[in-house]
């Protein structure tokens, strides 16, 4: 089991993230979410998902991305579903487990 936490930022809606694969192909996946638009895509997308199908797509498409585009408000910088998909990606052995970070530099 891989667990992932997500701190979008000013928002402040943290979203924490578990991914279990007994074949590295097909893993169930359960999001906590302080956001509600999270929570309504994971709850109409449902919870179980081939990882190849997730992961393995060009950056910005892809079930999550594709539900995203229709039904989410426009904030195309939070990164809550990359967050999701980065813990499918290691759970399925599809990437390594690290980190991911954005920080912001005043010079």
């Amino acid at each position: 089991m891989k667990k992932v936490v997500i701190n979008p930022g000013p928002c402040n809606f943290i979203t924490t993230v578990t991914a279990e694969s007994e074949d590295q192909m097909e893993v169930t996946v359960t999001v906590k979410s302080g956001c509600e638009s999270i929570r309504n895509m994971m709850e109409e997308l449902g919870n179980t998902y081939d990882a190849y199908e997730v992961c393995l797509t060009k950056p910005g498409c892809g079930l999550f991305y594709e539900y995203a585009s229709e039904k989410f408000p426009g904030h195309a910088s939070c990164p809550a579903i990359n967050g999701i998909i980065k813990c499918i990606e290691a759970e399925c052995m599809l990437a390594l487990p690290k980190d991911a970070t954005i920080t912001f530099v005043e010079e």
